[in-house]
């Protein structure tokens, strides 16, 4: 297989294909840019979708362990390259490691997204890079014409230009970044199927240390941080603020083009669909808001106590590639006890916040 025809088992995107089903469906003249634009975008899309990755064993290996200092590299290893506007994977290799910035706005956000997500991992859970062992980060940026998504193929993130109506490029917002390469971190601890309540768990899981990327990049506190994913990413036309909220979800946008945000905070929300391999972008803002809960009630850093139990849950092997909210929610009550002991104030902190969301620990 040549890279330029690359064919992941799984493609992960940060625009859910219901928002880009609603922009396309669009027939004001006004929006026929941005329609045509989500169209091809999607069809771009749904050989990736329809695409289901090979089931994982119930407790996938992965990587379960922090890395031991000294054990592997405390620095990133990056490459962008660029497409050019074309469909073709690496594209021109354009800032290596150590490169001086780039002319090219997108080079150096990508550049720098991918050493701040490195950043997180390594200096606040001693992991080097997504999967533990220093692998190198690669991107793409310039992803076809007027392309509106972000990925992470399985091996590289790879950053479409918008349409420049709805969407801005995809370089602009960390949290993607961060977001997309811990699809990685998951497929290599958990191995999370992407369908259904574990799917949701999955895209949560992103959104998480998505946010915590941003946070520690501009070290802000729970209280300081917006908690929202994918800020910037909207054009001053729309009216809304991000992709998603994990403080208030369902709030991120409302939008004559983009209709409002469907997101639930509350089990009694719940979306029941086939459509999204069972909802994992919608549903995921009830584990999203369950998070949020935990860490303001933890209170100061997000990436340390509250981001710790979570970053324990992925590595603690109780966790099944099946697993639904309820599980989580019980594995993250037994990382917290486990670190920081039963009595504990995060212990009464992160179950209390998934039972404000509808979600009784199991077990």
């Amino acid at each position: 297989m040549t890279r330029g025809t690359h064919s992941p088992s799984h493609t992960c995107r940060i625009v859910p294909p219901y928002l880009l089903a609603r922009i396309a469906e669009v027939d004001d003249p006004n929006w026929q840019h941005a329609a045509a634009a989500a169209r091809a975008s999607l069809m771009r899309d749904d050989p990736f979708r329809s695409i289901r990755a090979p089931e994982p064993h119930p407790h996938a290996p992965g990587v379960r362990a922090t890395t031991k200092p000294g054990a592997v590299s405390n620095s990133p290893q990056r490459t962008v390259s660029t497409a050019a506007g074309v469909e073709k994977l690496p594209g021109k290799v354009v800032r290596r490691e150590g490169d001086k910035p780039s002319s090219d706005v997108a080079v150096n956000e990508a550049y720098d997204g991918l050493g701040d997500t490195f950043e997180l991992y390594w200096e606040a859970y001693h992991r080097s890079s997504i999967d533990g062992n220093g692998l190198p980060l690669d991107a793409t940026v310039h992803y076809g014409k007027n392309y509106d998504n972000a990925f992470w193929d399985g091996e590289r993130m790879v950053f479409g230009d918008g349409d420049g109506q709805v969407f801005n490029r995809f370089t602009i917002a960390v949290d993607v970044i961060g977001h997309e390469l811990t699809h990685g971190v998951t497929e290599k601890t958990v191995g999370l199927q992407y369908e259904g309540q574990a799917g949701a768990l999955n895209e949560s899981i992103s959104d998480v240390f998505g946010s915590l990327v941003a946070q520690y990049a501009k070290r802000q506190t729970a209280a300081q941080a917006s908690w929202l994913i994918g800020e910037g990413l909207f054009t001053v036309e729309v009216q809304g603020v991000a992709l998603r909220s994990m403080k208030a979800p369902g709030t991120a946008y409302d939008d004559d083009v983009l209709g409002k945000d469907p997101q639930p905070s509350h089990m009694s929300g719940y979306v029941e669909t086939t459509d999204d391999n069972g909802g994992v972008h919608i549903n995921s803002g009830i584990p999203n808001h369950a998070f949020y809960l935990a860490a303001t009630a933890i209170g100061g850093n997000a990436w340390e106590r509250a981001g710790q139990i979570w970053y324990d849950t992925l590595l603690g092997g109780d966790v099944p590639s099946t697993a639904t909210f309820a599980l989580f929610a019980a594995a993250t009550v037994a990382a917290a006890t486990a670190r920081y002991g039963a009595d504990d104030s995060a212990v009464h902190d992160v179950d209390g916040a998934w039972r404000a969301v509808g979600v009784v620990p199991a077990g």
